[in-house]
Formats: structure tokens, C-alpha cells, sequence
């Protein structure tokens, strides 16, 4: 049976390069980068030249990278160490609706020490409005948190927009970049960010490690203390080969981006062209041209997203629900609802992410399968009129864009799919 993994934006498979980039550094070379003699020196080179490559794919210093244990730690950092600096001085935290838990949960935490919390809405593609940004500024505030790129439906924000917002009353700016890190072009200073926060796994390096960018001048207070690792910065006994490791990725995500970002983009247009215009009743998530070049998050009415998993599972084919941290979830995306999409047509919806070794065989495997996969499901659905009539157009949060059998084209469809598929999109 061929096997398709489809789901990328949850974790990615660590390249060869890297992976032989880290073995010496579990083996002959496992010195401590603290110690003074040759072992600790020379794990001492390798993180300082890991810590220049993973800057180099930012736009950033490398003074300015502290290396984490992962995505979800230098969230934390970020919005911890930023209102911990700013307590008695300024109490007061803007994220968005659509944000990882890493974020919104830990932003809701500190509401227990007296801090405000803004969270503001999307609209339908799943984009924040800058002018709310700015309407909900206000001299208190420390800090605006929006992630750059959406794990569940690839929107990409206007961050460069809001964070000069965010400057204009004296506020930093943290941006969870660890969708988009490695798949777009990020300068750190042309996106005018304070914090930034990736991940290394999701772009062929290891799981484990990541990395917060702080800009030179602004300080914020360690999350976890106990050492003078990463100039007092990170406390902890460096995870060198990790380090290595997502050093390695980051050059190598660099050298390649142009041209996989385009064979990327072009596998999925051809993925969402072949699945809107073959399987009724579906509905693109997010926005239409401002994307992930990797992501597909399609809903499907009245067919459940957990037995269309299972399913696919079964044909071969590795996709998720939404995001890899809440995908064992029963509760519906908190993105798709933030984005108006009801309870039922949520439940309905699965992201397919494409990755370095994707190809167009493979989405082709795909396009094959997933119609039977659906029709199937829906013949047993008691909400499924054969006949075409749409049985849950109520609770669309958009009616007159319910997708209908030989119907509408849909208009969340981007603009190259619209233009090659036209009205037989449905």
C-alpha cells in the first residue's frame, strides 16, 4: 500500500544532513559547552556556529538567539519573561483568537497576577485587522502577540503592520513564527519584531529544541533560571547535538527556500483545485492567497473529520485535523470557530500539509482516494441528501456560500485554483 504523509505543519522527518550533523555530538564529542577544556570548547564552537545559521535564517544577530527546548517554550518565554519585566509598570497583553495554546494559554495565566488580556477576533479567512490592533492599544499595554503564520489554516498576518502599531504606544512585539520559519522569507527587521519564536522540527531538524529571538536592547526575564547558559538568558546544560541539528536545518531550509516554496505552492493548488472540483460540498479554510504554501485545510460537510481521518489512515495517507498539540481533541478547532465556521462544518475539516518529499504522484494518490473516502462516509450520514440539497445550509456561517453538488464556485478558492478551474469548482 502506498504510504502519503500528509502532515507536515505537525512534525517533519528529519533530514539525512542533519541527522549525521548530530551523531558526533552524541558520541565522541558529547562535551559539556560550558566546560573550559578541549570537550567543552569544542561543543562550544559548534553551538556558537548553530547559533550563527539559525540567525542567518531570520535576518537576526546571533547574540540575539537563545536556543529553547522547543516552539511552546519560547512562547513562553516571550509573554512570561515580557510581563514579568513589565509587572507594576504596565499590565496589559493583546494576542488573537486564533492563536496556538501555547500562546492563549499561557496569556490567560496571567490574568491570576492582575494582567488584562485583549483577545481580539478574524474574520473569515482567519485574519486579524490591524485596526483593531490599534483600538485596543492603550499606554499599559507591554505587549501584542500574533502569530505569523496559522499551524490549522496557513493565513499569514500583517505582522509588519501591527507591530509598528504595537511600537507606536511603547509595546513590544512577539510574533509564534513556528509554522512559517523555513517555508517563507522572515526578516526580522523588516517585520519590525521584538520576540520571535520557531521551532526546529518543523523544518527537518529535530524535535526538542528551538529558539526565541530577542531584539538587541529589549530584556525581558528568564523563564528558566539556575545557570549562566545562553548569557543568562535560558539556564540549563545546552542540548548540543539538538542544537547542531537545527543549526544544519536552518542552512539547508535557507539554501532550498525559493525553489521548494514554489514546488510546495504549486503541489497545493493542484491539491485544492482536485478536491474542490471533485467532492461536492466542500469549502476552502483560510485565506485564499495570503497562505503557508504548504497548507490545505478543506471542510467537508456532513462527513465527521476524525472517521475521514481514520480512513485516510487506512488508504495510506497521514493528514490531522487541525493542530498536532489538540488533535485528540473532541472539541472543534478554536480557529475554525474564531473564523465563524459552525460547530458541524468544523467538525468536517482536515489539513493536509505538504513537505519536501511530497510529489505529484502522491497528490494524485490522493485525489484517487479521498472521493471514494467521502462518498462512502456521507452514505451513511442521516444530514446527507443525495440529491444534492444542502441539509445543514442553517448552520453554515455563511449561507449563500454553502457549497452545493454542480454548484457555486467557492469563493474561498485561491485566485490561480479559481482561475484554472473556473465554474467547475464546487
Amino acid at each position: 500500500m502506498r504510504r502519503v504523509y500528509l502532515d507536515h505543519a505537525a512534525t517533519t522527518p528529519v533530514r539525512p544532513e542533519v541527522f549525521e550533523a548530530m551523531i558526533p555530538y552524541l558520541t565522541e564529542r558529547f562535551g559539556n559547552p560550558s566546560s573550559i577544556h578541549s570537550f567543552g570548547r569544542e561543543a562550544r564552537m559548534e553551538l556558537d556556529r548553530a547559533r550563527e545559521r539559525t540567525a542567518a535564517l531570520i535576518g537576526a544577530q546571533p547574540e540575539e538567539i537563545v536556543f529553547t527546548g522547543g516552539g511552546s517554550e519560547a512562547d513562553n518565554h516571550a509573554i512570561r519573561g515580557a510581563a514579568m519585566t513589565a509587572l507594576g509598570k504596565r499590565n496589559h497583553i493583546i494576542t488573537s483568537a486564533i492563536e496556538h495554546h501555547a500562546v492563549l494559554d499561557t496569556v490567560n495565566s496571567l490574568k491570576a497576577l492582575g494582567f488584562d488580556v485583549t483577545v481580539l477576533p478574524v474574520n473569515g479567512y482567519g485574519l486579524v485587522d490591524p485596526a483593531d490592533v490599534r483600538a485596543s492599544m492603550t499606554d499599559r499595554t507591554f505587549m501584542v502577540s500574533i502569530m505569523h503564520a496559522n499551524n490549522e489554516v496557513g493565513t499569514v498576518q500583517p505582522i509588519r503592520e501591527i507591530a509598528a502599531i504595537a511600537h507606536e504606544r511603547g509595546a513590544l512585539m512577539h510574533t509564534d513564527a513556528v509554522q512559517s520559519v523555513g517555508h517563507l522569507d522572515i526578516d526580522v527587521n523588516e517585520l519590525g519584531v521584538d520576540l520571535l519564536s520557531m521551532a526546529a522540527h518543523k523544518f527537518y531538524g529535530p524535535k526538542g529544541v528551538g529558539a526565541l529571538y530577542i531584539r538587541k536592547g529589549v530584556r525581558i526575564s528568564p523563564l528558566i533560571t539556575g545557570g549562566g547558559q545562553e548569557r543568562k538568558r535560558r539556564a540549563g546544560t545546552e542540548n548540543t547535538a539538538g542544537i547542531v541539528g537545527m543549526g544544519v536545518a536552518a542552512e539547508l531550509a535557507m539554501a532550498e527556500l525559493d525553489l521548494e516554496r514554489a514546488r510546495e505552492t504549486a503541489l497545493r493548488d493542484r491539491l485544492i483545485a482536485g478536491l474542490l472540483s471533485t467532492i461536492p460540498h466542500t469549502m476552502l479554510n483560510g485565506h485564499p492567497t495570503m497562505r503557508l504554501p504548504n497548507n490545505v485545510n478543506i471542510s467537508y460537510m456532513y462527513v465527521e473529520g476524525e472517521s475521514l481521518l481514520l480512513n485516510l489512515d487506512m488508504a495510506g495517507i497521514a493528514a490531522s485535523s487541525g493542530s498536532a498539540c489538540t488533535s485528540g481533541s473532541l472539541e472543534p478547532s478554536h480557529v475554525l470557530m474564531a473564523m465563524g465556521i459552525s460547530h458541524e462544518v468544523a467538525h468536517g475539516s482536515v489539513r493536509m500539509s505538504i513537505g519536501r518529499g511530497t510529489t505529484e504522484e502522491d497528490v494524485d494518490y490522493v485525489l484517487g482516494v479521498m472521493p471514494r473516502i467521502v462518498e462512502k462516509l456521507r452514505s451513511m450520514s442521516p444530514t446527507y441528501d443525495k440529491k444534492g440539497e444542502c441539509c445543514i445550509k442553517d448552520l453554515c456561517a455563511n449561507p449563500q456560500d454553502c457549497m452545493r453538488a454542480g454548484g457555486a464556485s467557492a469563493p474561498n478558492a485561491p485566485a490561480s485554483v479559481s482561475a484554472s478551474m473556473g465554474q467547475a469548482m464546487r
